[in-house]
Formats: C-alpha cells, structure tokens, sequence
C-alpha cells in the first residue's frame, strides 16, 4: 500500500507542473514571449537567400560577383550565349603584362561575341592592394575595360563556386596568376589554358576563334 505522505507529494509535484505548462500555454497564446524561449528563438538560424537565376542561363553562369569598380553586384548570366575567356589576375606578378594583351584581345573580339571576365586574387600573394586599387591599377596602367570583379579566392579551400566548377571541368584548376578558361558559348564546355600562354598566343587566339564561329544557342 501506497505512503500517504508521498501520494500527496507525488499530487504536488504533478499539480505544480501542470499549473507550469498550463501558464506556458496560456502565454504563447497571448503571443507573450518567455525569456527562455526567447533566447532560443534568437538563435534559430536564419535560411539564406537563394539567388533567382533564369532557366536559360547555364549552370556555371549562375553566379553573382560584385564589379571591382564600385562592388555592386553582377550576374554573370548577362553573359550568357558569349564566348567568355575567364581569368585570374594579380598586379605584382611575372604575368601581369598580360593585362595588356587581354584588352587587345577584348577589343579584337567582343563585336563578334567575346567577353574577358577578370578575377584579381591574392591567393599567390602577388595581389594585396584594395579593390580601388587594383581598380585604378588595371585601368591607368594597362588601360583595362573588360569587366573586372571584386578579389575572389580561386584556388584552395575558400575556392569560389565558378572556379570550383571551372576546375572539376577542365581537370585544371589555377596553379598562378593568369591562368585561363574559354567557356564554349552554350556555356558548358571549357578549355583550360596555363599562365604561360599569352592571351595572343596562336593556339589561344585559335581556340577563341573556334568558339566564335559556333553559332548562339
């Protein structure tokens, strides 16, 4: 047979905890907030924001990076259908004349459909200057107008998703400063160039010509 003495603390305690959940309810209901459960709530981590890509746009287009020039962001989308030479640069490089050449190239080409796309980085340690120096860099040394875009990190862990993809590709990713793609104008095919091929070289430029002569998708 049971205690009476301890049915009746058994009572108490069930009694006390229901009385508890009872006003717990009653203060969610209220849409009052209690501070445990607040401090929960603060700490619920919050869904990131999934950028909204056309369907026509190709998967290794679906990216969005900020311009160097004034950091807004770009969708690389609007290139789709081009032929795109992607690049990793540096400005205190043994490559860095190649700016130069890059530019010819751009003007050469982009009536017929070519794009350059630059991508300054400091993971060879040759890029350390802020964006708006690179910025006026590229533009009064080397007279650059094909679009640039903000310091990425194109090799190692902190890999970008374009060069990621780039490298998977092509089985090729950057080994130093100006290394190169040519992107295919349906945006999934790409070849991979190495920092010591100038981007006027004869197998470059013939490369890019091969890619221009197929037709938009």
């Amino acid at each position: 047979m049971e205690n009476p003495l301890h049915a009746k603390r058994n009572t108490w305690r069930v009694g006390r905890w229901c009385r508890k959940a009872l006003g717990v309810g009653l203060m969610g209901a209220m849409g009052w907030t209690l501070p445990w459960t607040a401090h929960a709530q603060s700490e619920a981590p919050k869904p990131a924001a999934q950028a909204s890509y056309p369907s026509s746009c190709p998967p290794l287009l679906r990216h969005t990076h900020a311009r160097l020039q004034d950091e807004k962001p770009q969708s690389l989308c609007q290139y789709s259908g081009q032929v795109v030479v992607v690049v990793n640069t540096a400005s205190f490089c043994g490559f860095t004349p190649q700016y130069k050449a890059l530019e010819a190239l751009y003007e050469r080409y982009k009536g017929r459909g070519l794009v350059v796309l630059g991508f300054p980085s400091n993971d060879f340690a040759q890029e350390p200057d802020s964006n708006e120096k690179i910025a006026d860099f590229c533009e009064n040394t080397f007279g650059v107008k094909f679009p640039m875009f903000v310091k990425t990190s194109v090799t190692g862990s902190q890999t970008v998703p374009l060069f990621k993809q780039l490298a998977e590709l092509t089985g090729t990713r950057p080994r130093w400063n100006f290394h190169k793609y040519v992107l295919a104008r349906d945006g999934i095919h790409a070849v991979a160039f190495g920092s010591t091929t100038g981007p006027l070289d004869k197998g470059f430029v013939a490369e890019v010509e091969k890619q221009l002569q197929v037709k938009q998708p």
